[in-house]
């Protein structure tokens, strides 16, 4: 039995120490019930917008982790434009079911507005900017990494384009 506890101990300091190794990101959706779409199609809002920040999150965590060491990317959202617009089933001729669908059409991009600050282990200030308005214009005609099937494919591949942009050294010299 006793051995068993230093394995579950060992495994524990080596999961403890791979999380320190990456760059640490914080989140934080400013006012989410105005932001100006994250509407849900067959859910309830609340439960949308929670899996929606849910999985943004762990997308900006994943680009994160080309960061050096240490380092944290701390941003906060002010608003957020999924790709599309919800319709009715019955108004894009889908019958009369009474759900609604995200058409998704070029007029109606992605967009997202937020600050962000990159510190360092010391929480010296790295980079930062107090407002970044992401916007892609031709998110259907660029090249596009994620699967048809992804959800907020169009979204992600936003942040990944901006994010390459945004810290090309700090990803070139952790790489």
């Amino acid at each position: 039995m006793k051995v068993s506890y230093l394995i579950t101990g060992a495994a524990l300091m080596l999961v403890s120490a791979q999380s320190q190794a990456k760059a640490e990101v914080e989140v934080v959706w400013e006012n989410p019930k105005e932001y100006r779409d994250v509407q849900p199609t067959m859910q309830s809002r609340a439960k949308f917008r929670e899996q929606t920040f849910k999985q943004l999150e762990e997308y900006i965590n994943e680009l994160a982790e080309s960061l050096p060491e240490g380092q944290k990317l701390s941003i906060t959202v002010t608003n957020l434009d999924l790709a599309g617009q919800v319709w009715p089933s019955s108004f894009v001729g889908l019958g009369n079911s009474g759900n609604e669908v995200r058409v998704v059409k070029q007029i109606d991009i992605p967009r997202m507005s937020f600050s962000y600050t990159l510190t360092d282990a010391q929480g010296a200030v790295i980079q930062q900017a107090d407002e970044v308005n992401l916007k892609d214009m031709s998110f259907q005609d660029r090249h596009n990494p994620f699967f048809r099937s992804e959800n907020l494919r169009y979204e992600k591949n936003m942040l990944r384009i901006w994010f390459n942009d945004e810290f090309p050294e700090l990803i070139a010299n952790n790489g």
